[in-house]
């Protein structure tokens, strides 16, 4: 163990003394030029390492949803106290930093891919989610054949198709978080698409209502894998400064998916079968099996560990390590996945609203795969492959919105910065979702007052879909944005609860839609829908207006500021100790020069 030395005893130590402590600081400052160590300075400003003991202590107390969910999503956690040290930390009694591995300049990093195979992933990303979640909405062209073919009348019950497919995604985001911090992306998606792709054979082959129902079930924990992991991986393979541009090109896939689904599905229940509706959808995640089996890992904890390990394999020296070695078990990372975002989405006043607004929005979004077969199909007498392009608008909508990123983009930037980080406000974002807010209800009024009219020509309903479709999409990726920004290493967190209550509404109110459009007819309930976005709009408005004061209320927010200030200080004091120390070096280089003379 190094011996601690304060600035007092530098000043009075004999010149061996001052030898030993000035070898001791040449060789930190050596080590901080190679970026092998980060030093952790004490309240009490001594140099000192860290014991063993003390870094267990410390890896019993850290919390673990912000590690894996922060780095499944790309954020960053400054001020995790000490947990941004000890994944980085070498000491004394541990590692020798002589052996810790980084990358190297062959590619290794996955940020410094070429840009053609930078693409590539994005793609096959965009692709895999794309799949996934259209296989939501597909299901609903074939709901006829089914009520035929297993004597079913209540429309309600099949729709439970949709339902229990939601809950699936809901519920395996959250179990299968975790893995790809302990095992990696590539293995995770791997299992979890084969897995997909075998459980849509039983929905294919089944002869009654109650197996597609399970099996959707089971095989939306397998699919959600893509949509939890895939936007980390997107991140892991972008820059900061190209990142947003590359969440909105792969947001094309997962953002168009409702709308592919029955457009796809339709034409095919009405060349095929019903059957068949479950058979294209496994032959499009075959195809994704083998867009993720052609990828490298990207994940980069998963590729220093691998190399760490492969390293002690050839030359048999258990010392060669990687910063990322340490890793949590799964069950305590699956307990923190599970309790802190519930407890978020109950305590957290920002969390509250915004997952109530955004799972309306969401219900809304999905009572149209019930509710256009209903104004396009029976009162228009349009073919299931002719409704499935009614929802062109909707997809016309969304695009719009991601192609005006760099716009959007730059209308957040012009907002006022926050003088310590330099960027907008969290609440930038919300002057986007403020627009989008009104969009999504206008759009609504449009189809209500021009669908359920057959006089009135079919290319109204449709073009009511864009500003509606164009709403949804920014809502969902900006008010998303808005709480990443606003919690940041709680930010998985609070996206993950907002996530299990948004596919509960996108589940639960598909199925009062039948009896709904049956009472009130499709122009009134289209009304009742868009009365009460309306009604929804303050919500953001608020939030725009007055969310920095709500902000600062927040007890986890509090803490990350708080926690922010202590590892500023903490460095602030390590730079200045470090130039007091200079003038040590400088000491113990001339004494050298005077016995060599």
């Amino acid at each position: 163990m190094v011996p601690n030395a304060t600035d007092k005893d530098i000043g009075v130590a004999s010149p061996s003394d001052r030898e030993r402590v000035a070898s001791t600081s040449a060789r930190s400052n050596t080590s901080k030029r190679s970026g092998r160590i980060e030093d952790i300075e004490t309240e009490d400003d001594d140099i000192s390492s860290i014991s063993t003991d003390s870094i267990n202590s410390v890896v019993d107390r850290r919390p673990v949803i912000h590690q894996t969910w922060s780095r499944n999503t790309g954020q960053s956690w400054p001020g995790d106290k000490e947990l941004a040290g000890i994944t980085t930390v070498t000491t004394n009694a541990t590692h020798d930093p002589r052996f810790e591995l980084e990358f190297d300049d062959n590619g290794e990093n996955p940020q410094d891919w070429s840009m053609a195979k930078k693409a590539m992933v994005i793609f096959f990303m965009s692709f895999s989610t794309l799949v996934v979640v259209m296989y939501s909405t597909s299901y609903t062209s074939g709901i006829p054949g089914m009520m035929r073919t297993f004597g079913i009348e209540s429309k309600t019950l099949v729709i439970l198709g949709v339902t229990t497919y939601l809950l699936g995604l809901a519920i395996g985001s959250l179990l299968l978080a975790p893995l790809s911090e302990m095992y990696g992306r590539r293995p995770v998606y791997l299992v979890a698409v084969f897995a997909f792709t075998v459980l849509i054979i039983p929905c294919a082959l089944s002869n009654n209502l109650a197996q597609i129902l399970v099996m959707r079930f089971f095989g939306a924990i397998a699919g959600s894998a893509m949509i939890s992991n895939a936007p980390g991986t997107v991140s892991d393979i972008a820059n900061e400064h190209y990142r947003a541009l590359a969440f909105s090109i792969w947001s094309i896939g997962p953002m168009n998916g409702p709308v592919v689904g029955p457009l796809v599905g339709g034409f095919v229940y009405q060349a095929l079968d019903w059957r068949w509706t479950n058979w294209v959808v496994m032959i499009g995640s075959g195809t994704s099996w083998f867009m993720v089996f052609l990828l490298k890992e990207t994940y980069a904890p998963a590729i220093l560990r691998a190399k760490a390990a492969k390293k002690r394999t050839e030359t048999g020296d258990s010392r060669w390590h990687s910063r990322y070695d340490d890793k949590k078990a799964f069950w305590p990372l699956l307990r923190e996945n599970l309790y802190r975002p519930l407890y978020m989405s109950v305590k957290e006043p920002i969390c509250i609203f915004w997952n109530v607004y955004i799972a309306l929005v969401y219900g809304v979004l999905y009572l149209c795969f019930v509710s256009y077969p209903i104004v396009f199909g029976e009162i228009r007498g349009w073919s299931p492959g002719m409704i499935g392009l009614g929802y062109m608008g909707i997809g016309i909508g969304g695009m719009t919105t991601i192609a005006c990123e760099p716009l959007i983009r730059r209308m957040i930037n012009a907002h006022k910065k926050d003088p310590e980080t330099g960027k907008p406000y969290p609440e930038a974002m919300v002057s986007v979702v403020c627009i989008a807010a009104v969009c999504v209800p206008v759009g609504e009024l449009i189809f209500a007052f021009t669908g359920g009219n057959p006089k009135i020509p079919w290319i109204a309903p449709l073009l009511a879909g864009i500003p509606f479709g164009a709403g949804n999409c920014g809502v969902f990726i900006y008010a998303s944005n808005y709480l990443v920004h606003s919690y940041g290493i709680y930010a998985a967190s609070a996206l993950a609860g907002n996530a299990v209550l948004r596919s509960v509404m996108g589940g639960a109110l598909p199925l009062a839609g039948p009896q709904m459009y049956a009472t009130l007819g499709p122009q009134w309930s289209a009304t009742m829908l868009s009365l009460i976005e309306f009604a929804l709009i303050p919500i953001p408005v608020v939030f725009y207006l007055y969310g920095y004061k709500i902000r600062m209320k927040s007890d986890l927010i509090r803490q990350m500021r708080e926690d922010r200030e202590k590892l500023e200080g903490r460095k602030r004091r390590a730079a200045e100790r470090e130039a007091r120390l200079k003038p040590a070096e400088g000491m113990r280089l001339d004494e050298k020069k005077t016995l060599d003379v």
